[in-house]
């Protein structure tokens, strides 16, 4: 136990600290600070499946589970995001993405609401420290109420790491990061077809896993055939935006 401050200035006794744990190399280092500085007897490893991850991302969770003496608490909708955009009669796309609810935020907080108690939880997320992520700040704090929120790599004492250099941090414990990182993909989910991802990270996946691409790409068509032209990615050359298909991508 420990006691924190949060942002309304109540301080409060902390028996819980729920790590969200994606599987990527932020909420790595985040796991293991917090292990550091609280011990273990009270964390949480919690993380969602969408279905669709790569199998690298569970070997690194369970080495990270035996790292830190932690299960994995996985929760799960029961859907990919192919399934749920069926459902929802949406393709998600680089500025919406129903699946990021649906199938991580959902699940998650739904254990959050039977398992921890916002008056001694700590809830812990692993952006990294970029001016890019520390706007988003604010967004995952609300979405997070009534838990509060803690961003450690984002902390005043922590310098501004690279992703490298969070990389060199797991190997230096005997981790070997997850696969996707060394394919030159800039995150480790869903297994390289997340569709916020933009047309760089797609021509990269086209190349690199062919099989995932035109998997995707057959998924896209039928969605296109249920809900008219939508897509995945926007084409906005020449000062307009239209539907880019994955197929014509592939085709230039």
């Amino acid at each position: 136990m420990s006691q924190q401050t949060d942002p309304g200035r109540r301080v409060f006794t902390v028996r819980q600290h729920v790590v969200q744990f994606s599987g990527g190399i932020g909420s790595f280092a985040v796991a293991v600070r917090v292990a550091r500085r609280y011990g273990t007897r009270s964390l949480t490893l919690l993380i969602a499946d969408t279905g669709i991850e790569d199998d690298h991302l569970w070997r690194f969770a369970d080495d990270t589970s035996r790292l830190l003496g932690v299960p994995l608490t996985k929760v799960a909708d029961g859907r990919t995001p192919w399934e749920a955009f069926r459902d929802v009669r949406f393709l998600g796309n680089d500025r919406l993405a129903p699946c990021t609810r649906l199938l991580k935020q959902v699940p998650c907080r739904d254990w959050m609401e039977q398992h921890a108690d916002p008056a001694d939880t700590l809830v812990y997320v692993g952006i990294e420290n970029t001016k890019r992520d520390r706007a988003r700040i604010p967004a995952i704090a609300r979405n997070w109420k009534p838990w509060v929120t803690r961003f450690p790599l984002c902390g005043k004492r922590e310098h501004a790491r690279t992703k490298e250099e969070l990389l060199d941090e797991a190997r230096a414990l005997g981790i070997a990061p997850p696969r996707m990182y060394a394919l030159g993909f800039a995150h480790n989910n869903c297994g390289g077809t997340c569709v916020r991802a933009g047309q760089r990270q797609w021509k990269h996946l086209l190349e690199i896993l062919p099989e995932r691409y035109a998997h995707a790409e057959g998924q896209e068509e039928e969605l296109r055939d249920l809900l008219g032209d939508v897509s995945i990615l926007r084409d906005r050359r020449g000062g307009s935006s239209r539907p880019l298909p994955l197929s014509v991508l592939r085709t230039r």
